[in-house]
Parts: C-alpha cells; sequence; structure tokens
C-alpha cells in the first residue's frame, strides 16, 4: 500500500491500518564530526547510515504512535548478528533519517566509515 495513503487512513479517517514495518536496505557507513562553538573541530563524532527515498517515506508512514524527541523514530536495528534498539533522526537534508550506528555494533561487526553496510530495521 502507498506509504501517504496509509498514513491518510490511519490518521484522517482512523481506519485500522496498522502501523509499523520492516525493511532491509543498504547505504554506506559515515561520519559526522561536531565543531566546537568556536567553529573549531570538535572530538564529538558519530557514525551513521542514511535512510532516503521509498524506505524514508514508508518509515514515516509507519511511524505514528511511534516517534519521539524532534520527530525521531524509535526502530530496532540489526546488522549481521548484532541487534539493538535506538530512534532514527529525520534529515531535511536527505529527506529521510539517519540512522545512528553506535561503536559496540561497528566493533561487533567489524565495521569502519566508508563500508556499505546492510540494515534490517523494524518500526
Amino acid at each position: 500500500m502507498d506509504p501517504e495513503l496509509a498514513r491518510f487512513l490511519r490518521e484522517e479517517l482512523g481506519h485500522g491500518v496498522a502501523a509499523g514495518g520492516s525493511w532491509t536496505f543498504t547505504g554506506p557507513l559515515w561520519l559526522w564530526r561536531g565543531k566546537a562553538k568556536d567553529g573549531t573541530a570538535s572530538t564529538m563524532a558519530w557514525h551513521f547510515i542514511t535512510i532516503d527515498g521509498t524506505v524514508a517515506d514508508e518509515i514515516r508512514a509507519a511511524a505514528p504512535g511511534r516517534s519521539a524527541a524532534w520527530g525521531s523514530v524509535y526502530v530496532e536495528a540489526r546488522i549481521g548478528g548484532t541487534a539493538w534498539k535506538t530512534s532514527v533522526f529525520p534529515s531535511k537534508d536527505v529527506a529521510g533519517y539517519l540512522l545512528p550506528v553506535k561503536a559496540a555494533v561497528r566493533k561487533a561487526e567489524r565495521l569502519v566509515e566508508g563500508d556499505s553496510v546492510t540494515v534490517e530495521l523494524t518500526v
């Protein structure tokens, strides 16, 4: 079913179209580095995988009742043999979401920046 139609039926008409869903997608692991208040490089860094296109649209449609602060969506993610609960965060830059990949997952799955990673995601 079209994600926008599912959202409309659920939110506007109150029909029992179940929210939630599962997806498998592949994308590169990339590193975001923060900046200090003075504009210089910070030691803060986070690894992410971008979720865009149809998968992002479907997550958006599946998200009602599963949202948290700043429009983030509670998810369970799996990479290889490692599963964890987290949130995906909306990104206007990609018209989708960003999945943070914590150090324990990267270490367990031997991932480094630039690796192409297949993710199983459940909302």
